[in-house]
């Protein structure tokens, strides 16, 4: 990796996680996000999803401020998705139009449920369970558990990624099995029967 995308990667991703750069936006990153070495996407494709992240969270605070709403933004290969509470089904649309028009997404998943926000011991207890999920991932050999993000959200585990139908199946059966998971949400993007998974046509670099 070129030093220059190492130094705005990491740029990008500390904006994500400092305290109080999107105050209406929490845990805009997945839990068990995939190695830069690793990952099967490019470089620069990875430096964008983490742009789109960054900048669907920033449009959502400012359209969305004023509301009671916790909002988690997370993108794989341009394909965002959208997990957390809001009050009712008018500001669930509304934030799912805000990523849709935002600059380089490709599709939107909006899985906002209408509740009131989760509380921190909450939240600290699905970023728990996504760290189990990611560990019966790492001691399962059919599973490129590197090229897969995990997003838990009220024990609901989403799994994104580019994978082969058997990795989708597996890794859905294994992080069904850990416990505490209340239901799995398969995000893929599934490669043709017969062939190696690889990045979304025209998202490489």
């Amino acid at each position: 990796m070129k030093a220059t995308h190492k130094r705005i990667l990491a740029a990008v991703v500390a904006a994500l996680v400092l305290p109080g750069c999107a105050p209406l936006i929490i845990g805009a990153v997945a839990a068990g996000t995939a190695t830069v070495a690793t990952d099967r996407r490019s470089t620069g494709t990875q430096l964008d999803d983490k742009t789109i992240q960054v900048r669907v969270a920033n449009e959502l605070r400012d359209a969305l401020r004023g509301n009671d709403i916790h909002v988690s933004v997370n993108s794989y290969e341009r394909r965002v998705l959208l997990t957390g509470e809001v009050a009712n089904d008018a500001l669930k649309a509304q934030a799912g139009t805000v990523a849709a028009r935002s600059k380089d997404v490709r599709m939107v998943n909006n899985e906002l449920t209408i509740a009131t926000p989760s509380t921190f011991g909450e939240r600290t207890d699905d970023n728990t369970l996504g760290a189990r999920v990611r560990a019966a991932f790492v001691n399962t050999r059919e599973i490129a558990f590197n090229s897969i993000d995990i997003v838990t959200e009220r024990r609901t585990i989403y799994l994104m990624g580019a994978v082969t139908q058997k990795e989708a199946d597996v890794a859905a059966h294994v992080a069904s099995r850990v416990p505490g998971v209340k239901q799995v949400v398969k995000l893929f993007d599934v490669a043709p029967a017969g062939s190696a998974a690889a990045p979304v046509p025209g998202t490489t670099r």
